[in-house]
């Protein structure tokens, strides 16, 4: 099984933005030298949890420092953007680092309807084009000539790239379908919602037409993890995020706490409740209780490849968390 890492580039509590994206580099750097397949940046708008609201400018800081590991966005959102843009920009991204890029995109606006409205200039959002939008995109990459009449009166340049992977994103079957019909990558964010279904993955697999991005179906599917030496060690590193997920389900959101706040959190009986089910999407546990279950996923499910994302408070315990898997799997 592959694994590959999905970064946030998320600022805990007594750290900045800027230690967010710097350990983004020192964990991409990292990654590389374990033998991880790929890095997604994700896209995250009008909040202070995350630094990564420009994931394709990390993505060619990430290439520019590392060797061999695959890197892209996780995903970029299509919303903000025209395909054309979207199009010049990873064809830059592949022109600098031929064979290592992937232009991952999701439908999800990535930040709240202030961020949204904000980053269209007061327009009203088009939400209901994004497959569209996509297919436009992978088009312009390709070089090809759009039959729409706003693209096909343009080119996107640089011409005549290496083609960077193409992956869609999403947690339904009807983005399944898209993913297999476009001929591209499907990721699936486990993390989200839990909701990964084998027959979701088979629909993808059964409708996948080979395209210029893609020969066969490829799937990733990404998961929250919190691991360690021992799953004591384990426990204390993830109560953090078992805290943050907690309030956000109460509408309630702000930075992680340190692992030595979340232990000392008030919880009621019905918050501990919450804690459990959330334990669904949030695996805890030692390196190989961690690697045993992702391998039962693999046998289960059918995918290619498990993303990793990993927010211990120490960037300490967080690279360890994965040299420990990177020993248990590789």
């Amino acid at each position: 099984m592959r694994l590959s890492v999905l970064d946030q580039a998320p600022v805990t509590k007594g750290n900045s933005a800027p230690d967010a994206l710097k350990k983004a580099e020192e964990l991409a750097v990292l990654a590389d030298e374990l033998g991880y397949h790929r890095m997604w940046m994700a896209e995250h708008h009008g909040t202070n949890v995350f630094a990564s609201s420009a994931p394709e400018v990390t993505a060619a800081h990430l290439a520019a420092k590392t060797q061999q590991i695959r890197i892209g966005t996780g995903g970029t959102m299509m919303m903000h953007y025209s395909p054309l843009k979207l199009a010049e920009v990873f064809k830059t991204l592949s022109a600098f680092s031929p064979g290592r890029i992937d232009f991952g995109v999701g439908r999800a606006p990535g930040g709240d309807n202030d961020s949204i409205y904000a980053l269209s200039e007061g327009r009203p959002p088009m939400l209901n084009n994004m497959y569209e939008k996509f297919e436009l995109a992978l088009q312009l990459i390709n070089d090809d000539v759009p039959e729409d009449n706003l693209y096909n009166k343009t080119i996107a340049t640089p011409s005549h790239i290496v083609l960077p992977e193409a992956w869609l994103l999403g947690s339904s079957g009807n983005s399944a379908i898209q993913a297999g019909r476009m001929g591209v990558g499907y990721s699936f964010a486990q993390f989200f919602n839990g909701q990964l279904s084998k027959s979701t993955l088979d629909t993808y697999k059964k409708n996948f037409q080979p395209s210029a991005f893609m020969e066969k179906p490829e799937i990733n599917v990404s998961y929250m993890v919190t691991t360690a030496e021992t799953a004591e060690e384990a426990e204390f590193e993830a109560a953090p995020q078992d805290i943050w997920r907690l309030l956000f389900m109460k509408g309630k959101v702000g930075q992680v706490l340190t692992p030595q706040e979340a232990g000392d959190y008030p919880l009621t009986e019905m918050d501990r409740m919450m804690i459990k089910e959330s334990r669904k999407i949030h695996f805890v546990g030692s390196s190989k209780e961690i690697a045993a279950r992702l391998q039962e996923e693999q046998e289960r499910y059918g995918f290619d490849e498990a993303m990793i994302c990993s927010i211990p408070h120490s960037q300490e315990k967080r690279l360890n968390g994965y040299r420990l898997l990177a020993k248990e799997l590789f």
